[in-house]
């Protein structure tokens, strides 16, 4: 199977499970991600995909740390940096000791570089994971600061430790001092050439939008390939990849005030992308981890994964216990009173959650060890995978009972609320004037898309408000007619045109049927006697008094709905009043719209809408997260319009 195909696959597989996990939100994403992975294993073809250690790592792991360092704040950064060395290089180490020495002496066929290596596997955590586990619950801000800053650089320490175990076991011996240095030119040299490379690409960013604007085709696939080639590079001087693509990102954050306003367009889009690959890149390892378990725990006998399982308990429970020690031993500061610092150890201690890294790290196992196959290989592999799955798993049962739920400040509800009144002022202050009336048709449809994209509409209250609509517009044609001020002709197509809106716009039964039969056998006549009409009389004339008499009806229409709209259909009378303004630009498709004047009549709407987000605010009808979070809904609206011309 192509490497092509098998990633195609697995992205496929993502988007399944996230549309799953968007239908049954209870459980965890990472969950149905491996779910779905466990399926692919049953197609044949799939089941035998493989990626390279060094590929996964390049193409999947160097991206994402990157995206993570690029959105972490330096100066927290900066403040913590005690804790983030306490956590992610002392932390570590002593971890891997302990968890190597004891799996030594608990299980004989691990000698000591195996126990070791194994142990810096499941050393690095993960914060993606983490959040997925916590996106309904409240975790304290300090406890969540100090799990991203410690996944940020803990796998660095993994993968080091990792591989002065796999040369402890290649070579038969090992040297304090020079696993030391190592550790030191690998770590140090890491950062140093990531921060530099992250420097030079900022600059180089710059220099091209200072010399091209908007160059998106170039920066933005620039800014992509960064943590690519930041990796590539750093393994090519032996030092630490990770770690180099970290400093890169974090090199990108500290200077993106920089880049910020150089080009709104390019920051959105670039913003947009890296959110997307990220998700799917993450969604990929779990996806491959669900995909690997079925051939693992198929080498392996029931009594056999048995045994495998409570090395893996075991395995957990030391590096759990560890890290809450280290948590109320004081190594890391979690501030609060003592009881609040026992529950923020213990939610520190779950928060070691094990994935991408621990993955990566399990499959770059060496096959081979001085030419001899090494036996051990797929079980340290299903034992890491099994660490995963528990961390996972108890993470998922703990979490909710050890912290409060999420609350916001405000409703869906309440936010579809403030939506559908603010616009609903726009489009109020559009109507109240009295010019181009083809251009404010157009933009009050358009604005009223703010409302009805996100939301359901009720169908029988859609069809009960259009038939009210009809019989508004009927009155009014009536009326005219017998005042004299529409002719017969102009009343017949009329006529027919409602014809049309019925079959077209509601549902009917057998009897509404036979009526529009009826109607459209009547009317046969009429619809030939336009054509004879537009050949033998002026047809702009025509045209004129067609969209004039539309242009009455509608206003009657609109007069009605605003007085039937009330908070529970402005959905449903939002769409009847967008089919009302359709009717008339569909008959003024030959004139063109004054473009100025649409923007105008748009900049004006997304004013209105802000300001009346402020009065609100101001009179206590929302709180200041709603006002936020609609104001921010708002601006994303008018800087998609504002890019589309």
């Amino acid at each position: 199977m192509s490497t092509i195909f098998g990633v195609l696959t697995l992205i496929v597989a993502v988007v399944i499970a996230n549309i799953a996990h968007l239908f049954f939100p209870r459980l965890p994403l990472a969950f149905y991600q491996i779910f779905v992975g466990i399926f692919l294993a049953l197609w044949p073809s799939i089941s035998t995909f493989t990626l390279e250690p060094e590929t996964f790592l390049l193409l999947i792991i160097a991206p994402l740390l990157f995206n993570d360092g690029q959105n972490a704040s330096f100066r927290a950064i900066s403040r913590n940096v005690k804790q983030i060395i306490s956590m992610t290089v002392y932390l570590a180490i002593f971890t891997v000791l302990v968890a190597g020495i004891g799996l030594h002496f608990a299980v004989a066929a691990f000698s000591l570089p195996l126990a070791f290596m194994l142990a810096a596997i499941i050393t690095p955590t993960d914060a993606v994971a983490v959040k997925s586990l916590t996106t309904g619950v409240a975790m304290p801000a300090n406890v969540h600061q100090t799990l991203e800053h410690e996944s940020l650089f803990n796998d660095a320490s993994g993968l080091v430790l990792f591989s002065l175990a796999a040369s402890t076991l290649s070579s038969g011996q090992f040297s304090l001092v020079h696993g030391l240095t190592t550790f030191l030119y690998v770590f140090l040299g890491g950062i140093i050439f990531g921060a530099l490379a992250g420097w030079l690409m900022i600059e180089l960013r710059l220099f091209l939008m200072r010399t091209n604007v908007d160059i998106g085709q170039i920066v933005i696939p620039l800014n992509v390939m960064t943590p690519v080639i930041v990796y590539w590079l750093a393994e090519e001087l032996h030092c630490s990849g990770i770690l180099a693509v970290v400093a890169a990102g974090i090199m990108h954050s500290l200077l993106n005030d920089r880049l910020r306003l150089t080009s709104a367009k390019v920051q959105i889009a670039t913003t947009t992308l890296w959110q997307i690959l990220s998700d799917t890149l993450n969604g990929i390892v779990f996806v491959f981890l669900g995909l690997s378990l079925p051939e693992a725990l198929g080498a392996t006998t029931p009594q056999s994964l048995g045994n495998l399982t409570l090395i893996a308990i075991f395995l957990y429970l030391i590096t759990t216990g560890i890290r809450y020690l280290w948590a109320r031993l004081n190594f890391v500061d979690l501030k609060g009173s003592t009881e609040d610092q026992r529950k923020n150890a213990l939610v520190l201690a779950l928060g070691g959650i094990h994935g991408t890294i621990t993955l990566a790290m399990a499959f770059s196992i060496p096959t081979l060890i001085n030419g001899r196959p090494l036996a051990l290989r797929n079980t340290m592999i299903l034992i890491a995978a099994l660490v995963i799955l528990i961390s996972i798993i108890n993470g998922a049962l703990l979490f909710p009972k050890l912290l409060p739920p999420k609350r916001n400040t405000y409703t869906a509800t309440e936010f579809a609320n403030g939506l559908i009144a603010a616009v609903q002022t726009a489009i109020g202050r559009i109507e109240e004037a009295a010019a181009h009336p083809r251009e404010r048709a157009a933009v009050i449809d358009q604005l009223s898309s703010q409302m009805t994209l996100t939301y359901q509409v009720n169908s029988a209250t859609y069809q009960k408000i259009l038939a009210d609509c009809h019989e508004v517009e009927m009155q009014l044609i009536d009326e005219l007619s017998q005042e004299g001020q529409i002719d017969q002709f102009l009343l017949d197509f009329y006529q027919h045109l409602i014809t049309q809106s019925v079959v077209n716009h509601t549902n009917h039964g057998l009897r509404s049927f036979i009526r529009t039969f009826y109607h459209r056998w009547k009317w046969r006549r009429i619809r030939h006697k336009l054509r004879q009409v537009q050949v033998t009389t002026a047809t702009d004339a025509v045209q004129k008094e067609m969209r004039n008499l539309l242009a009455r009806t509608t206003w009657a229409v609109n007069n009605h709905l605003n007085q039937v709209q009330t908070s529970t259909n402005v959905n449903e009378v939002a769409l009847v009043r967008r089919l009302y303004l359709n009717r008339i630009r569909a008959l003024s498709r030959q004139q063109r719209l004054d473009q100025e004047v649409m923007h105008q009549l748009f900049v004006s709407a997304f004013q209105d809408e802000h300001s009346f987000i402020q009065q609100a605010l101001a009179a206590g009808d929302i709180n200041a997260d709603l006002a936020k979070a609609l104001n921010e809904h708002i601006s994303i609206d008018e800087l998609v319009y504002m890019q589309s011309n």
